[in-house]
């Protein structure tokens, strides 16, 4: 038989398709099957929840290392091996030593930190702190007049505020005042249980460096007459549309905060990667991320066991079966990938935040963090993607989607802005850090944070399939020419104003 050269015009199809061969079968290991099985594993009774700390999280934390060691990935959270260990200290305010005081002329309120007021958040500082007043209505901006001064910040509870209104109040406590003060009209039940809660143990890193000053709520009725003595109207105050800032004279504030520590461990963070083929961009790393951890138990009801089977033992099946596709024979990507997964989210990110402070590998390598939370329930053909306006990320996936009808998947922005989920997951530290983001979730559902959430309830079909999309997705952008780039409006509002 007479063989005929091919016509070049066929040459870049049939090179596509030999490329495009590994990257199938591989994905095609990403089945209902595994999904289910990785899910159970991780949120069977035996982890009694994944509190942090707990034996639950540190036998996950096992699950997830000896997962990536099969997968053959290397070893990348230190000393040799895959876990990155942080310290992490369980406290309290000692609501026997702190309080804030106010003075004017001759009238003087002193107001008990945890009993009439609420610790919000923000560092404790060594000793007292004090100095003149500025007075704040209206919405929190920031200015130069606020440094080194005790902010009172009146805020109006009885109409609704914006969603990025403790955004807004965080970046005041970090523009350099000694303390704010939030001035608060919430009515008395809604604040009682506000107080209860802030009294409820708390988690901090030992290696975190809060520099953002302590913010403390304080009911304006406790303050009604030194507010009077001083000609100050809370509810006159709040009436003008347009918010004002001024020195109060005769006004001082004096704060103390004592903290209580109740107890110490060292969680761990999962991290390992897979090295890319190209020595021009090996170096660079697409980062996949679903924390292990969930809220451990919930002592009085006959099931105390909070499996957290979708929050998160559904991300953590996905990073796995990502890692096993990965690691298929014949699947070669310009980039390296690095997965991680991350314990202490639920108390606030604070495993990732460890992680972006203390990185393996350079943060500004990372080019893109695709992350994984609550992805096995509601929608089956639909999920919410975080983060599409925010980069060119959001075109990469509508193409990686548009290339792969078969796999019946829509992602679809935030339904629910009003949850603030962008700051909820770990993604949100490495978007401060300037890594660009995707976040996939399919939101909450009556299971969320209870004990019903059970791996039965995993739709393991549609997780499979929505898996498989993120491996397009995360091969496309580590073998892609160019990294990927922010949009400048949202480069200002999440890693400039961070």
């Amino acid at each position: 038989m007479r063989l005929f050269p091919l016509p070049a015009m066929l040459l870049p199809t049939l090179l596509a398709a030999q490329t495009r061969a590994p990257l199938d079968r591989a994905a095609a290991t990403i089945t209902p099957q595994d999904v289910m099985r990785r899910v159970a594993i991780i949120a069977d009774d035996s982890m009694m929840g994944r509190d942090n700390p707990s034996r639950g999280l540190e036998l996950t934390a096992e699950y997830v290392v000896s997962e990536l060691r099969r997968g053959g990935l290397r070893p990348a959270g230190g000393n040799g091996g895959y876990i990155q260990r942080f310290g992490l200290t369980r406290w309290i305010i000692d609501t026997s030593q702190s309080f804030v005081e106010l003075a004017a002329a001759h009238t003087r309120s002193v107001v008990r930190v945890g009993v009439d007021a609420r610790y919000v958040d923000g560092r404790i500082p060594d000793g007292p702190v004090g100095g003149r007043v500025i007075l704040i209505t209206g919405r929190p901006n920031l200015g130069e007049d606020v440094r080194d001064r005790i902010v009172l910040l009146l805020l109006d509870y009885s109409k609704p505020l914006p969603a990025s209104l403790n955004q807004e109040v965080l970046r005041l406590a970090a523009a350099g005042p000694k303390a704010v003060l939030v001035l608060s009209n919430r009515d008395s039940a809604t604040f009682a249980e506000r107080l209860r809660a802030s009294a409820l143990p708390r988690l901090r890193r030992d290696s975190a460096q809060h520099a953002a000053a302590p913010i403390i709520e304080i009911p304006e009725r406790t303050l009604a007459p030194l507010l009077t003595g001083l000609g100050l109207s809370p509810d006159r105050l709040r009436r003008p549309a347009v918010g004002e800032r001024r020195m109060v004279e005769g006004l001082t504030a004096e704060l103390r905060l004592t903290s209580k520590v109740l107890s110490h461990a060292e969680l761990p963070n999962v991290v390992g990667i897979l090295d890319g083929t190209d020595p021009a961009v090996r170096h660079e790393y697409v980062v996949y991320s679903a924390h292990i951890d969930h809220i451990g138990l919930s002592p009085g009801q006959p099931d105390s066991i909070n499996n957290g089977a979708d929050d998160n033992a559904s991300g953590v099946a996905g990073l796995l079966e990502l890692a096993e596709a990965f690691s298929q024979p014949g699947v070669r990507l310009r980039r390296s990938i690095l997965f991680l997964a991350p314990s202490a989210e639920e108390p606030g990110l604070l495993g990732s935040a460890h992680f972006t402070e203390h990185p393996p590998v350079p943060i500004d390598s990372m080019v893109a963090d695709i992350n994984m939370d609550l992805i096995g329930r509601n929608w089956p053909d639909s999920v919410i993607a975080v983060g599409l306006e925010q980069s060119d990320l959001g075109e990469t996936l509508q193409r990686v989607v548009n290339a792969h009808p078969e796999l019946r998947m829509t992602p679809i922005p935030d339904r629910w802005p009003e949850e603030r989920i962008f700051y909820r997951s770990d993604h949100y530290n490495f978007a401060r850090k300037g890594v660009p983001i995707l976040f996939f979730t399919s939101g909450t559902h009556p299971d969320y944070h209870r004990p019903t959430d059970q791996p039965e309830r995993i739709d393991g079909e549609k997780e499979s399939r929505l898996v498989r999309l993120l491996f397009y997705l995360g091969a496309t952008v580590a073998n892609q020419a160019r990294r990927p780039r922010w949009t400048a409006e949202s480069y200002r509002q999440i890693v400039e104003r961070k």
